[in-house]
């Protein structure tokens, strides 16, 4: 229990110290202790969690995974005009990954026809906002990327609308503290992901560094948060009063 309470100690401090790092943008020092911050959150995960998801812990790795890559790749040689640049790629690739092993987890325990049944109007108007939305934010980048570059940063934002609108439609579905958690997590990743798409592409301000960081920093502390409460059935939105004759 004690070394439980001092990882946590350990881990809430390394994300104060990667939110001032990119802040100040030392962002090799920033990536370094993020990767690290990741790899104790896995343990922390895997050691202490009682009732573990196969999907979140592939998630956590796949994340993992990308982040160290991310960092290794300040170690690696200068990427000249007209090269492909296999970090980036091959980090955004474990990043979607990572977010597609969350919507499989939520999506997993849904019972589709139910959802469709009482659902249906929002997921279609939750189906169009998305689409308006990644090609909105997708088309910033528009001049500054290769066709191929776009493609992955359009399939990127496609995947975290979906997690976003996957776990709207769980909180919906649900109602219960364990969704709401997961909601708010997706919500600042989905928040966090266009900042830092903001910051890259359209201005480059280094409050913004200081921004995303944060949120993305609280998204993790909320999707850990939910990971330890169990999976609950749904709930009725209302239940209708019995009358007697």
């Amino acid at each position: 229990m004690f070394v439980n309470k001092l990882l946590k100690v350990i881990l809430l401090l390394l994300g104060g110290v990667f939110i001032i790092l990119q802040g100040l943008a030392y962002e090799k020092e920033g990536a370094a202790v993020s990767a690290f911050m990741l790899v104790l959150l896995t343990i922390l995960y895997c050691r202490w969690t009682t009732n573990k998801s196969l999907f979140f812990f592939w998630f956590l790795v796949a994340f993992t995974a990308g982040q160290l890559l991310s960092y290794i790749s300040w170690y690696g040689p200068e990427i000249k005009v007209g090269e492909v640049d296999y970090y980036y790629y091959g980090a955004n690739v474990l990043y979607i990954i990572s977010y597609l092993f969350l919507i499989v987890k939520i999506a997993s325990s849904f019972k589709l026809r139910d959802i469709f049944k009482e659902l249906s109007i929002p997921i279609m108007i939750l189906l169009l906002l998305d689409v308006f939305c990644v090609v909105l934010v997708t088309d910033t980048t528009k001049g500054a990327l290769t066709g191929y570059e776009y493609t992955l940063e359009f399939t990127y934002n496609a995947v975290i609308m979906a997690l976003l609108s996957v776990a709207l439609i769980d909180y919906m579905y649900r109602d219960d503290r364990k969704s709401m958690l997961f909601l708010i997590g997706s919500i600042f990743i989905v928040f966090s992901e266009i900042i830092q798409l903001a910051y890259y592409y359209v201005l480059e301000d280094k409050s913004l560094i200081f921004v995303y960081s944060l949120f993305l920093v609280v998204a993790f502390i909320f999707f850990y948060l939910q990971s330890q409460l169990q999976l609950s059935e749904p709930q009725p939105n209302y239940i209708d009063e019995q009358l007697e004759a």
